[in-house]
C-alpha cells in the first residue's frame, strides 16, 4: 500500500531509463495498488514493463464490497495478479480454499496468477516447512492450469525483517516446490528481503527463476539494480 498516482509517475520517470541496460530476455512487472493501475497502464503502453494487480476476486461481479473482479483488471491492461500473498493470508483471512478460487478466476479471464506460498518462523522452527508448503500447493492448485502460472516462495519470517533466507536454502525449497508440480517449467520466484546487495547471489542459484520484490522496489535506482542483476 504505497504510492499515490503522482508518486507513481515520479517513480516511472526515475525507473524507466534504467531499462535501457536490461537484457532482452528479462521480464519486468509492476504490481501497484488498484488506484495506480489505470495510470500505469497508460504510462507503460509500448514499454517492456508488464502490469500486475495485487489481488483478484473469484466472482466476475456481485455484492463483494472492496473487491476487484478479473474483467475489471483485464479491461485496463493488467496481465498478472498476485494471489495468496502472505499478508492477505495473515491479515485478511485468506485461506487455501479462497486462494484456489482466485487462481481459477484469474486464469478464466486470461490473467497469469502469481501464487505465493511460504512458512512462518514458528512453522520453520518446528520443522514444518516442507509439509506446510506441500499442503499449500495441494490445496491451492486443484484444477489450476500450470501452463499459465507463476509461483513465489515467500519465507514469511524473511519478509520486511532484513533476515533473508540463505540463498542455497531458498533454492532448496524452490526445488521442493518444483518437484510437486505437474509442469516443472513453471517460473518460481523467491520473495523475502530481496535487496540490491543480495540480488546477484539470489539469482545465481540454480532453482530460482526470479524475485518478488517488496520494499526495495519502492525506490527507482534500488529496483533498477535488482532488475539489472549481474549474472
Amino acid at each position: 500500500m504505497f504510492k499515490t498516482q503522482a508518486e507513481t509517475q515520479d517513480f516511472l520517470q526515475g525507473f524507466l531509463p534504467h531499462l535501457d541496460e536490461t537484457p532482452s530476455g528479462r521480464e519486468v512487472l509492476l504490481c501497484p495498488p488498484f488506484t495506480d493501475l489505470s495510470i500505469l497502464s497508460k504510462s507503460l503502453h509500448g514499454s517492456r514493463v508488464q502490469l500486475g494487480a495485487q489481488n483478484v476476486h473469484w466472482e466476475e461481479n456481485g455484492a463483494y464490497t472492496g473487491e476487484i473482479a478479473a474483467p475489471m483488471l483485464v479491461e485496463i491492461g493488467v496481465r498478472y495478479v498476485i494471489v495468496g500473498h502472505s499478508e492477505r493470508r495473515q491479515f485478511f483471512g485468506e485461506t487455501d480454499e479462497t486462494v484456489n478460487l482466485r487462481l481459477k478466476a484469474a486464469q478464466k479471464y486470461g490473467l497469469t496468477p502469481i501464487l505465493c506460498v511460504g512458512e512462518t518462523k514458528q512453522q520453520r522452527d518446528a520443522g514444518e516447512t516442507e509439509s506446510l508448503i506441500t499442503t499449500q500447493l495441494e490445496k491451492d492448485l486443484v484444477n489450476v492450469d500450470q501452463d499459465n502460472l507463476v509461483i513465489a516462495y515467500e519465507p514469511i519470517w524473511a519478509i520486511g525483517t532484513g533476515d533473508t533466507c540463505e540463498t542455497n536454502e531458498a533454492s532448496r525449497v524452490i526445488g521442493l516446490i518444483r518437484s510437486q508440480l505437474k509442469n516443472p517449467n513453471v517460473p518460481i520466484q523467491y520473495g523475502g528481503s530481496v535487496k540490491p546487495n543480495n540480488i546477484d547471489e539470489i539469482m545465481a542459484q540454480p532453482e530460482i527463476d526470479g524475485v518478488l520484490v517488496g520494499g526495495a522496489s519502492l525506490e527507482p535506482a534500488s529496483f533498477a539494480r535488482i532488475v539489472n542483476y549481474h549474472q
